[in-house]
This record gives C-alpha cells, structure tokens and sequence, in this order.
C-alpha cells in the first residue's frame, strides 16, 4: 500500500527491460477467448486487468507496439516477446501473469466466448504433476539456470555474469 492507501502493484517482462508500476484500484480481472486475443498471446485466451483510472508508469523500458486493428495496440517487450497490454481508446489492460504477484488478480468475467476453444473447460480434469513431479525431467530441472527476471523490481537488470551474456 502506498501513504494515500491505495495498493500498489509491480510487473514486467520475462527479461527484465521492461517493468511497470500500478497504484489504484484495478479494474475487473478477465479473459477473452476471442481469436484475437489467442494470437496475440500464443494460448487459450487472454488474461488481462484494466489499469483505466490507476497511476499508471512504466518503471524501466516501454513496450514495442502492434497494431492489431482499428481500435486496438497490442504492446510487448521486443527482447523477450512477452506480451504485456492491451490498448483501446477506453483505456489500457495489462496482461495478468506480467504482474509480480498474478495469484492477487483472479479473473471475474469472460469476454469473446464466441471464440472459446471447445477444450478449454475440461484442462482442470487432466492429469497434472509438479515441475518436480516428472522423473524424466529430474536432471533437466536440477541442471537449470534461469535468466528470467525475478517477480520483483531490480535496480539492475540483467546483472553482470552469464545473464547477461544470454542473447548476445
């Protein structure tokens, strides 16, 4: 919470170039299924919360932009890919997994169902493991160095070391 007690909340992409900040009220967590929405994210639907009426800022870098229609940007990190807005002129949404803390933002409303892929409502039925769960990753997990960008702000990203070394 900030000195006015409004909530704050941090994110950004998976490299780290760009991070944002949110103090305010959030508007309502959804998704949309619309075909739109699942090309622009490279999955089942899209999960996105308003930031209209927040203070809102960009806090190290600034999405590239696509225009995806008339009325819509899509913005994502150009190193990385991650996607991270969605920008109408009623406002901007923010992708919910860029957020430090996605588990706060549970989606309350469907958009686009005419779109919903017909498999969608069934995934919580499949057999499911813990990243640690599958025996024939064991020795891939344990031999993994991530050089994604930590669910907090840095002063400095990436750091000096093989991170930093990852793309050049």
């Amino acid at each position: 919470m900030s000195l006015d007690n409004k909530p704050i909340y941090t994110g950004g992409c998976q490299c780290g170039a760009i991070r944002f900040r949110v103090e305010g009220k959030l508007g309502d967590a959804s998704i949309c299924h619309c075909r739109m929405c699942q090309k622009a994210f490279g999955n089942f639907f899209a999960p996105l919360t308003s930031v209209r009426g927040t203070d809102f800022q960009w806090t190290r870098g600034e999405p590239r932009r696509f225009q995806s229609s008339n009325h819509v940007k899509r913005g994502f990190c150009a190193n990385c890919g991650t996607p991270l807005t969605y920008e109408a002129p009623d406002g901007m949404a923010l992708a919910i997994a860029a957020f430090d803390h996605p588990e706060e933002l549970a989606p309350t409303i469907q958009w686009g169902l005419e779109g919903k892929l017909p498999y969608v409502d069934g995934l919580s039925t499949l057999p499911g493991y813990t990243s640690e769960g599958d025996p024939e990753s064991a020795e891939f997990l344990k031999t993994m160095i991530s050089y994604q960008h930590p669910d907090h702000d840095t002063d400095q990203w990436p750091p000096s070391g093989p991170q930093g070394e990852a793309d050049k």
